[in-house]
């Protein structure tokens, strides 16, 4: 994981780089939350770079309630 300093703005090459990241721990499962918690990024900022790189988001999670035959 990139070394990153809370707040610190993150462009060019170091962005691209934390992206990928990012982005193939989301594919493996990893929550948005758990990637923002590892990275100390906010959830926004890690939904934001995920979007930006292309990642199909999963739906969210939870009950679902099926229809009644």
């Amino acid at each position: 994981m990139v070394d990153l300093k809370k707040g610190a703005r993150i462009t060019g090459s170091a962005r691209d780089k934390l992206a990928s990241d990012l982005k193939k721990k989301y594919e493996k499962g990893a929550s948005i939350r758990s990637l923002a918690e590892a990275t100390g990024r906010s959830y926004g900022f890690v939904h934001r770079v995920l979007v930006e790189s292309g990642v199909q988001l999963r739906g969210r999670g939870g009950a679902t309630r099926s229809k009644k035959k």
